[in-house]
C-alpha cells in the first residue's frame, strides 16, 4: 500500500500548486489571495475542508497546457458554524477560464448543494469560457448555461447562495454572482461586465477602462449590481462569515447520531489487510471493523447470501446501513464458485454477486429506507455470477431487484470503491449513475466494464480475427506483443485517477480519511429532509 499512498500524496501536492509557483506569486503581487488561501481564511479555524474533484482534468488538456483541478477548487467546509459548499476559481490556471471539466465540476458542486440543501459560496475570479474549447462547454444541457439555470432554481428552493467577485468576472460568467442571493465585490481587483474594454471598443467604438466599465465603485455606487464593496480579499471574506453568523436554521432530516467513538481495532491495519493482488481473498468484515465506531457491526442475515455483507453500524456517531462485497473463502454449500485459492468444498467469493446475495441486499436496502438509515456501499465487485446454473436460478431477476431497491432509495447513499468496480456490479453497488451523495475511491480501486485481463483477452481475440479476415498472418510473438499493448492501454483506464480526472468519483483518498468523508457527507445529508415516500414500483420476485 505504501507506494500507492506516496503516489497519492505526490499527485495531490503537485495539483494543489495550480498553475505553478510563479502564478501563485503573481496573485500575491496583485494583492490577492490564491483560491486555496481564500478558502483557508474563510472556513472556521481548526475545521476541515472536504475537497471535491482535486484530480479533475488531470491529463485531459495537455495540448492546452493542462488544467489542474479543473481550474476551480470545490469542497465542503464550515463557515461560522454552518456547513457550506465552497467554489473558488483558481486564477493561476488560465486566468480561471472555464474548460469543459470546469463546468462539470461546478455543476457537481451545485448538485451537492441541491441534494443536501447546503448554502453555497462562490469566490469568483475567472476570465470566462476558454475559447479554444467553447464548443465543448457552451451550448449543451450540462454545459456552462446549466449553472445559471441552477442558480435560479436553487434560489427559488431557498438554498442560500453568496458570491464574492474577487477578480475578473466577464461575459456569461457575470450572471453567476448576480443570480446569487448576495453579491460582494473587492475594490481594485474585482470587476464584472458582459464585455471587457477591448470588446466594447471593437463593438461600439467606446474607449473605457475596466474600473469605470465594471469595477467595485461602478457596481456598488452607480449600477447597484453588487451589494457592497470591500477594500481587500480578507475583509470581503469576513463579510461572508458575518452573513452566515446571522443566518437562521432550517429543518433537518433527523438521521440518528450518537456520541462518536473511534474504532476498537486499529484503522492502520487496513493497509496490511487489503491485498494488492486482485485474486487473493480477504475478509471485508475486518475492513469494516476498522472503519466503524467501536468496531461494532451488527450483521443482517449473516449466514445467507455470503458474497455480500449487510449490517448496521455507526461512523463518527452517525447510524449507517452497510452493503459490502465479500472476498473471503467460505464453505461452498454444494455449489461451485469462481476459480481462485478455494479448496474442494469451499468457494472463494471473489467479489461476485450471487442470487441469494442480491436478494438479501435488496431486502436490507428496503429495511434501511423503512428505518430512515443512510446507506454506505463498500465496493470490491467483479460483477454478477454467470453460467447456466446462475441464469436458470434467475440471477438477472435477483440482480434487477437489488438495483431497483438501491435506485429508488430515498435515504442518502454513499459509495467507497475499495478495490474492483466492474460491470453491472458497479451499478448494483451504487456507482456514480445512481446518485450517491459522495463517491470516493481508495488508491487500490479499479473501475471498468470488466477486469484488465478479461478485457485484454477479449480485445485481442477481436483484433486477431480481424487481421486473419484480411488474410494477414500473426505469429505467437506478435500476438503476445499485441496483448501487452492492449493490456497497457486498458490498465491506464482502470486507474482511480483516470476516473477522478473525469469526475466519475469525487476523490481518491487515503483509506484512513474514509471516516471523516462519510461523517461530513452524513452531516450534509441531514440538512435535507426526506420529502417523498420509498416505493420500488414493479419488482420481480
Amino acid at each position: 500500500m505504501q507506494p500507492l499512498l506516496e503516489e497519492l500524496h505526490r499527485r495531490a501536492e503537485r495539483t494543489r500548486l495550480g498553475g505553478g509557483l510563479k502564478k501563485l506569486e503573481d496573485q500575491h503581487r496583485k494583492g490577492k489571495l490564491t483560491a486555496r488561501e481564500r478558502i483557508d481564511y474563510l472556513i472556521d479555524p481548526g475545521s476541515s475542508f472536504i475537497e471535491i474533484g482535486l484530480f479533475a482534468g488531470e491529463g485531459l488538456y495537455e495540448e492546452h497546457g493542462g488544467c489542474p483541478a479543473g481550474g476551480v477548487v470545490v469542497g465542503i467546509g464550515t463557515i461560522s458554524g454552518r456547513q457550506c459548499v465552497i467554489v473558488a476559481n483558481d486564477a493561476t490556471v488560465k486566468a480561471g477560464a472555464w474548460f469543459p471539466i470546469t463546468a462539470k465540476k461546478n455543476l457537481r458542486a451545485q448538485e451537492i448543494a441541491i441534494e443536501n440543501r447546503l448554502p453555497i459560496v462562490y469566490l469568483v475570479d475567472s476570465a470566462g469560457v476558454y475559447l479554444p474549447l467553447q464548443a465543448e462547454v457552451f451550448a449543451d444541457k450540462d454545459h456552462f448555461g446549466r449553472i445559471f439555470r441552477n442558480n435560479a432554481q436553487m434560489s427559488a428552493a431557498g438554498i442560500i447562495q453568496v458570491a464574492a467577485i474577487m477578480g475578473s468576472c466577464v461575459a456569461g460568467g457575470a450572471y453567476l454572482p448576480i443570480m446569487s442571493d448576495e453579491a460582494l465585490i473587492v475594490e481594485g481587483t474585482g470587476s464584472i461586465f458582459l464585455a471587457g474594454p477591448y470588446l466594447v471598443r471593437a463593438s461600439i467604438g467606446e474607449d473605457v477602462d475596466a474600473e469605470t466599465l465594471g469595477g467595485a465603485s461602478t457596481h456598488s455606487e452607480i449600477s447597484g449590481v453588487t451589494d457592497n464593496k470591500y477594500p481587500d480579499d480578507k475583509s470581503c471574506l469576513d463579510a461572508i462569515r458575518r452573513i452566515f453568523d446571522k443566518t437562521g436554521h432550517f429543518d433537518k432530516a433527523g438521521f440518528d447520531r450518537a456520541e462518536p467513538a473511534l474504532p476498537a481495532k486499529d484503522p492502520q491495519e487496513i493497509y496490511s489487510i487489503l491485498p494488492l493482488d486482485r485474486v487473493k481473498p480477504y475478509d471485508m468484515r475486518e475492513i469494516i471493523h476498522r472503519l466503524v465506531d467501536r468496531s461494532e457491526f451488527e450483521e443482517y442475515k449473516e449466514l445467507y447470501g455470503q458474497s455480500i455483507l449487510c449490517g448496521y453500524a455507526r461512523i463518527d456517531g452517525w447510524a449507517v446501513g452497510i452493503v459490502a462485497n465479500q472476498r473471503k473463502v467460505v464453505k461452498a454449500k454444494g455449489r461451485t464458485g469462481p476459480a481462485g485459492t478455494a479448496q474442494p468444498g469451499e468457494m472463494q467469493m471473489g467479489g461476485v454477486i450471487y442470487s441469494d446475495s442480491a436478494d438479501k441486499a435488496a431486502r436490507f436496502i428496503m429495511n434501511c429506507n423503512q428505518k430512515k438509515i443512510p446507506l454506505l456501499f463498500l465496493q470490491d465487485v467483479t460483477g454478477f455470477m454467470v453460467g447456466s446454473r446462475s441464469e436458470q436460478g434467475g440471477i438477472i431477476k435477483d440482480g434487477a431487484k437489488m438495483v431497483n431497491a438501491m435506485a429508488n432509495s430515498v435515504v442518502p447513499k454513499f459509495t467507497v470503491i475499495v478495490g474492483n468496480s466492474y460491470g453491472a456490479g458497479n451499478y448494483a453497488m451504487c456507482g456514480k449513475a445512481y446518485d450517491p451523495r459522495l463517491i470516493v475511491a481508495w488508491p487500490t480501486a479499479q473501475m471498468a466494464v470488466m477486469s484488465g485481463a478479461s478485457a485484454a483477452r477479449t480485445l485481442l481475440q477481436i483484433q486477431v480475427a480481424s487481421l486473419k479476415a484480411k488474410g494477414e498472418t500473426i505469429t505467437s510473438e506478435q500476438e503476445q506483443q499485441l496483448l501487452q499493448t492492449i493490456t497497457s492501454q486498458y490498465n491506464e483506464q482502470l486507474s482511480p485517477y483516470y476516473a477522478a480526472a473525469r469526475l466519475w468519483v469525487d476523490a481518491v483518498i487515503d483509506p484512513l480519511e474514509t471516516r471523516s468523508w462519510i461523517s461530513a457527507g452524513l452531516a450534509a445529508a441531514d440538512h435535507a429532509p426526506i420529502t417523498r415516500p420509498f416505493n420500488v414500483g414493479v419488482i420481480q420476485t
